[in-house]
């Protein structure tokens, strides 16, 4: 298969689309399967090889529902699925949703902690999510029966293998709106992944938010995405969301992704997608392989949404894009920035469309010692200390959002606090951990994000995690502040630092553990006290500097840096101080 169909096909059937106004996934799926769209999904050389067309899907989706049904296995139990980007998973995901079971999609990468670390993950999240059997596509099927060896399960194989399970015959059973339609676990970034509960008003209320407001769609519009399904924007966002508003969409693996960068600006052009998402290192990465003047190469004008979120977004890195693609048509307007979880299903806010990535300069000093956002104008800029934070847009319609301080009190504009938000979105809890819904779920509905942020006019900035905030002498700093200052070093890479505080019995202290590929003694003495220096000139701190090996950082499962991981590992690393250390920040 070239593609070619994908291509040239035309939109035919305008009055029948539907803005994701829908009861639940499966009466999205039987409306987008009266159409002539569907999926096509891409290998590492570029090429198409398989169309799934949502009338296909739909097919294979109740085929499979018939089966799960002949297991032992009642309404609202969970299936595991690890969650590789291929059709396999699309099948298997909506076979759950027409069987009235629950899937759990498991990530699907081995390069974070090798494969031990991998087959403890899974085993982990198959058995708190006390899912009832478990599939892989042929690539994981062996990891996943090694990870599943010790849990007793009905089925544990591939989509190709269930299908010489019998069928039931007759009615599928009927969705409701308060069904569970899925278990999705949180990246676990700041803490052990948990597994929030979304029932199908939650997605549906999201993706119809989405579809007409944060993305404006139409008919026309056609997806590409290299996201792994096992993360809300992959899922949720690439996913659901092309189902649901009746439009095609083109894949290309994660991994394939990395390995090629390239790729995603190639089927862009190719398909002619106009939508397509990434968390700020993917433009950076596809900016740093880009050759200078090659990206003319590439037809991008009709790219017109280019999204970007799941992490901190710095503007350098979207700016770099932009002149790696220089002479595509690519137009920086096309930056939306966006921000969300998984506890709300995915989005919250978005930007402005047509803007590009609106920028807020603020006085990085008053952020540190007062906990206020003060805006910087043009022309001081060159004399103040600057933090830029990229603006995440106004709440979704329906999201209620709010700042407030520590005591509960609701802040006011520019003032930086945890950023709350109330949704019909939002997730029923964390699967089985009462106590940990409580912390971030209220009575009334209010959910914790988590996050630090700040207002303007009613658009939202988020200025990081609440949990990695480095507090030394009183004055609060942002980790990614100071890992910039090692990433503009030569031979640093956006990536390479993370920094977390350390209480050393005297009180708070920064540490930044950084990822050094020199081997030359001077020269690794050399960048260690060079950052030290640059980080006391800017910030007046004292700042202890780590280098360790070429990817020794841990991330989560989605690619986010796990600060709380790389604290830990680092105190764990110091012997009977770090013991005593941990056993503090346990207490």
């Amino acid at each position: 298969m070239d593609g070619s169909a994908h291509n040239v096909e035309q939109v035919t059937e305008d009055k029948n689309w539907r803005p994701g106004d829908f009861s639940s996934l499966t009466e999205a799926l039987d409306h987008a399967a009266l159409g002539v769209h569907g999926m096509t999904f891409f290998d590492g050389r570029g090429d198409a090889y398989r169309e799934l067309r949502y009338q296909e899907l739909r097919e294979r989706a109740q085929s499979i529902a018939r089966r799960l049904l002949a297991l032992n296995v009642s309404k609202g139990e969970r299936i595991a699925i690890v969650a590789e980007t291929r059709p396999e998973f699309a099948m298997m995901f909506f076979a759950c949703q027409y069987a009235g079971l629950v899937p759990v999609p498991m990530p699907a990468t081995v390069t974070l902690g090798g494969k031990d670390s991998y087959l403890q993950q899974l085993n982990f999240l198959i058995e708190s999510s006390k899912s009832r059997a478990a599939f892989a596509t042929e690539e994981f099927i062996d990891l996943l029966r090694d990870a599943s060896r010790t849990l007793d399960l009905e089925f544990v194989g591939t989509v190709d293998e269930f299908d010489r399970v019998d069928p039931i015959e007759g009615a599928l059973p009927i969705v409701h709106r308060d069904d569970v339609a899925y278990v999705q676990y949180t990246s676990g970034s700041t803490r052990v992944a948990r597994g929030a509960v979304i029932t199908q008003r939650a997605v549906m209320c999201n993706l119809e938010a989405i579809i007409r407001d944060g993305l404006g769609l139409t008919p026309d519009d056609r997806f590409f995405s290299w996201l792994p399904f096992y993360h809300d924007m992959g899922l949720v966002g690439k996913l659901l969301v092309p189902v649901a508003a009746q439009v095609p969409v083109a894949y290309l693996g994660t991994r394939e992704f990395a390995m090629r960068p390239r790729l995603w600006l190639t089927l862009m052009d190719r398909t002619q997608a106009t939508i397509s998402f990434g968390p700020p290192f993917g433009y950076e990465l596809c900016a740093r392989r880009l050759r200078t003047g090659n990206g003319g190469k590439f037809k991008l004008d009709k790219w017109r949404v280019a999204g970007v979120g799941a992490e901190m977004i710095r503007p350098d890195a979207l700016n770099a894009f932009v002149d790696a693609v220089q002479g595509s048509g690519f137009q920086r307007e096309s930056f939306l920035p966006c921000y969300g979880m998984a506890e709300v299903g995915l989005a919250i806010s978005f930007g402005q469309r047509g803007i590009g990535a609106a920028v807020d300069h603020v006085d990085r000093d008053r952020c540190v010692d007062e906990r206020f956002a003060a805006e910087v104008s043009e022309a001081n800029r060159g004399r103040l200390a600057v933090r830029e934070f990229v603006d995440c847009g106004a709440p979704l319609p329906g999201i209620r959002l709010q700042i407030q301080d520590q005591d509960g009190r609701r802040l006011r504009d520019r003032e930086i606090g945890t950023v709350w938000v109330k949704t019909d979105s939002v997730m029923q809890g964390y699967l089985d951990e009462p106590v940990a819904t409580a912390e971030v779920l209220t009575e009334d509905g209010w959910l914790n994000t988590g996050d630090l942020g700040y207002t303007v006019s009613g658009r939202l900035v988020v200025t990081g995690r609440e949990k990695d905030i480095i507090i030394v002498n009183g004055r609060n700093f942002w980790p990614h502040d100071l890992e910039y200052v090692a990433e503009r070093q030569p031979g640093v890479r956006t990536g390479d630092a993370m920094a977390f505080s350390m209480d050393n019995g005297m009180g708070e202290r920064a540490v930044m553990l950084i990822q050094c590929r020199e081997c030359n003694p001077k020269r690794r003495d050399d960048l260690q006290q060079r950052i030290q220096s640059n980080i006391r000139a800017e910030f007046s701190i004292d700042c202890e500097v780590e280098l360790v090996d070429a990817h020794a950082l841990p991330r989560t499962s989605s690619g986010k840096p796990s600060r709380s991981k790389a604290k830990r590992d680092y105190t764990a690393s110091l012997g009977s101080q770090g013991e005593h250390l941990l056993r503090a920040m346990s207490s």
